[in-house]
């Protein structure tokens, strides 16, 4: 019996389990969208542009574990989706990202809207290949899934050719898409090791990243931290895109700083770091002095990918092997070789940690209450407003980097470990549509998206897409009618005229944005916030609507924040 391409590619993913395509179609794309009208497996999310299309399925696909299907259109809509593929690259989202391509027969002349998609693909996914025989299709389809689901996760990227798109074949050889199993145990020597010395250090910490919360190693990160009594900070700001450990634990040590000289000062009192489910360091800006690490520190690395251990500082024992199976062996190893002195040690530091750490979250309380009175509201007081009332389950999905500055956790208000969705790319236009991706992949858990107004406005298109579906996000835009983060950035490499205060192409005033209006032209319920307890009233409101809502917050223009990630 003959099919087509498309129809073999369609087949592939039913079977695995695939059961939506997020896409925004044209041309070459047409035999795909054609064949999708009588194929009720899938549901086609559609999105106006393609920077709402590929971060919906990086929401999705973050969400619920499973694989993404991302369809865009040929180069120019490749084009608008790259900067959302450099995110999902930097998370480690796997996602199956494809465009159509010209005619092979109209290759030779350069046709319009053709040209070179697996070159421009390539270093922001882990294999890129264009399908040029339909026999070659099923392996392609099979090979892309399997690399994109196999540790370290990640994009990859298929160009098919409308023509191949609707080739008949007789009989194709299509085997079921399968995955290894990703739980590789690390070596034992490596897990004995670390363990020895961490039952030798005296100050030991961890610093905890993505990819714990990435591969449900949650739970057996808490379990190594209570065993060992040794606090867990999270990874800087810039890439610290999930969250690894409970923000309400009192062993939680909040974050580290953004820069290098400060993650160096708030590591310099410690002997040992434990690092786990992120990169040693990617850092944002330069400063000097540029050593993040303290040299005088020991250093035990676990990490599923080796080109990670000892890439950017050299480790004293790198443990190469799956995190979730890698911290429950460290875990079982530490606790075989406690002794009665050990444990008494572990309780003291437990006990000091914890009170330490109440002692910081109540300092921080203490600051919000000196600013109820400011309006507009300060980010503070905005994300309190916030955080009283989010209930244990929310998810939040956040791109408001200088109002959200992790005051959520760092107030011990975010209770689950999986709900905390941040930027590990920074390529904007992500939060929103994220928001919308994770709604789809938790129907029954609340999901808040707090965007910067800037960061909003690159993918504003998404909100069409949750009023389409009735995707029911509740929207937080922290409208500060500025890039306020590139004016902090500009004062803090010293710039002449951001001394001044005098900034160019960052103020989003003469007009101001009317996101109210903006949103109920998309066919989203949206308010204007001004005052703490409207903002918590109507953000409950909204979290228990079947709808989506957007409330704009007015927030200080004030330069005065300070990014602050952990104490």
């Amino acid at each position: 019996m003959s099919t087509t391409g498309i129809h073999v590619f369609l087949d592939m993913l039913a079977e695995f389990g695939v059961d939506r395509i997020f896409g925004n179609p044209g041309s070459t794309e047409l035999p795909l969208n054609d064949a999708l009208v009588s194929d009720d497996r899938f549901r086609y999310i559609l999105g106006l542009q393609e920077i709402p299309v590929m971060a919906m399925a990086d929401g999705y696909s973050m969400a619920s574990g499973k694989l993404s299907v991302v369809n865009v259109h040929v180069c120019p809509g490749l084009g608008n989706a790259m900067g959302m593929l450099y995110n999902a690259y930097r998370e480690g989202t796997p996602i199956l990202v494809t465009a159509g391509q010209q005619d092979r027969r109209l290759g030779f002349s350069e046709p319009i809207l053709g040209g070179e998609m697996v070159a421009v693909t390539q270093p922001w996914t882990k294999w890129s290949f264009e399908v040029n025989r339909i026999e070659d299709l099923p392996g392609a389809v099979q090979r892309a899934v399997r690399i994109a689901l196999s540790p370290p996760t990640g994009p990859v990227f298929l160009s098919l050719p409308v023509d191949l798109q609707m080739e008949c074949a007789e009989s194709l050889n299509v085997t079921p898409i399968s995955i290894p199993n990703p739980l590789i145990r690390p070596p034992q020597q490596a897990v004995t090791s670390a363990a020895e010395m961490i039952l030798a250090a005296q100050n030991p910490l961890i610093i905890a990243g993505s990819r714990v919360t990435d591969r449900g190693a949650n739970d057996a990160l808490v379990k190594l931290a209570e065993t060992v009594g040794v606090a867990v900070v999270s990874e800087p700001g810039t890439t610290h895109g999930r969250s690894p450990f409970p923000s309400n634990h009192s062993l939680y040590g909040q974050g580290l700083p953004l820069w290098a000289p400060e993650i160096h000062q708030r590591l310099e009192c410690h002997d040992l770091i434990i690092v786990t489910g992120m990169d040693l360091f990617r850092l944002y800006v330069y400063f000097e002095p540029d050593l993040a690490v303290p040299e005088h520190l020991r250093v035990i690395q676990i990490d599923e990918d080796p080109v990670q251990l000892g890439k950017n500082f050299p480790v004293d024992i790198g443990i190469w092997g799956h995190t979730k199976v890698s911290l429950e062996e460290l875990t079982r190893e530490v606790e075989s070789r406690m002794t009665d002195e050990l444990k008494a040690v572990v309780r003291q530091r437990s006990d000091s940690l914890a009170s330490h750490h109440h002692d910081v979250r109540n300092r921080l309380r203490h600051e919000i209450d000196q600013q109820r009175h400011v309006r507009p509201m300060t980010p503070l007081c905005v994300m309190d407003s916030i955080a009283r009332v989010l209930p244990d389950n929310v998810a939040i999905v956040e791109e408001a980097v200088t109002t959200t500055n992790t005051t959520i956790e760092r107030l011990g208000a975010l209770r689950n470990t999986t709900g905390y969705f941040g930027h590990r790319g920074w390529g904007l236009g992500w939060g929103l549509n994220v928001a919308i991706g994770t709604q789809m992949a938790w129907p029954d858990r609340p999901v808040v998206g707090i965007i910067g107004d800037g960061a909003a406005l690159y993918g504003i298109q998404g909100l069409w897409s949750a009023a389409r579906y009735n995707v029911p996000v509740s929207f937080v835009i922290c409208n500060n009618a500025q890039y306020h983060i590139l004016k902090i950035g500009a004062q803090g490499m010293q710039l002449p005229s951001a001394g001044q205060r005098q900034f160019e192409g960052m103020d989003l005033v003469g007009p101001e944005i009317d996101f109210v209006s903006l949103a109920q032209s998309l066919g989203v319920e949206a308010h204007r916030i001004t005052e703490p307890d409207q903002l918590s009233e109507q953000l409950t409101q909204a979290i228990n609507s079947d709808k989506p809502i957007l409330l704009d917050v007015d927030v200080s223009r004030d330069l005065g924040c300070r990014l602050n990630y952990g104490d």
